[in-house]
């Protein structure tokens, strides 16, 4: 595993295990003992990997299973932008690495999507450090934990699940992906830094995303809504066009169309 030539001109390091529990719990660990970054940790394995909302996430050898550690973004407030920038540059990458364009697509808030199936997915966690100064005495770093399902995709899921190796002979393997990850999230980071923002990360992510305009439903945690995707508002928020009028959801799962009954019939 070796990291972008962009990457490593801009001082990006990279520490890479044979197996881990978790990156991101790994990254965690190194936060709590100084580390600022910017660095990646990547593992060949993963014994205990993480999804959203606490699920376990699948982590066969031949996966690409890491997590981006980054200090210098600001103030903590815009730290969820990190998923949407990850999310844009992980795509990007995806089409460099394969020569595929139409076949990918985002879907809000994490995942990635190869032929409307999950391919990978994106865990976005803020870690609380101090600062030694007593005007400001907490500081967040990021970690930004990417997972892709090159070789082999989880079975037995309540939703379709695809690997990089489908697409046939042009499947990168995980080394060469995250070569190209590397350096695209170095070039997206240099997009939202600049001067539009959130706003310009916003509008390469809307060109990419499932479902834009579409009938959707979004499971809640403890109820469902159903309506039209209409965007996501400048802080990365889905609207959603319903009945009662728009609303707007900071966190949920989608899926496309209405439930389905037992019998297959619209509920």
């Amino acid at each position: 595993m070796e990291l972008g030539t962009l990457a490593r001109a801009r001082g990006v390091r990279l520490l890479a295990l044979k197996s881990v529990d978790s990156t991101n719990d790994e990254a965690r660990r190194l936060i709590e003992n100084g580390e600022r970054g910017p660095l990646w940790v990547v593992a060949a394995r993963q014994t205990c990997g993480h999804g959203r909302l606490g699920r376990d996430w699948i982590s066969p050898a031949g996966n690409l299973h890491a997590s981006f550690v980054l200090s210098d973004f600001g103030e903590s407030a815009v730290a969820p932008q990190l998923g949407f920038v990850a999310s844009v540059a992980t795509l990007r990458a995806l089409r460099a690495a394969t020569g595929e364009a139409g076949r990918f697509a985002l879907k809000w808030p994490n995942d990635l999507l190869l032929d409307g199936a999950k391919l990978g997915g994106i865990l976005l966690e803020n870690v609380g450090v101090p600062t030694g100064d007593a005007r400001a005495p907490r500081a967040s770093v990021a970690i930004v934990g990417i997972g892709v399902n090159c070789v082999e995709a989880p079975r037995d899921l309540p939703f379709k699940a695809r690997a990089l190796t489908s697409i046939g002979p042009n499947a990168p393997n995980a080394a060469a992906l995250f070569a190209h990850l590397s350096d695209a999230l170095v070039d997206t980071l240099d997009l939202w830094r600049g001067g539009g923002g959130f706003a310009d990360i916003r509008e390469a992510w809307l060109k990419d995303v499932a479902y834009l305009g579409a009938q959707i439903r979004v499971e809640l945690p403890r109820n469902a809504v159903e309506g039209r995707f209409e965007t996501i508002d400048a802080t990365g928020r889905l609207v959603l066009a319903t009945r009662e009028g728009d609303r707007v959801i900071e966190a949920g799962d989608v899926s496309l169309g209405p439930r389905r009954t037992a019998a297959g019939g619209a509920a």
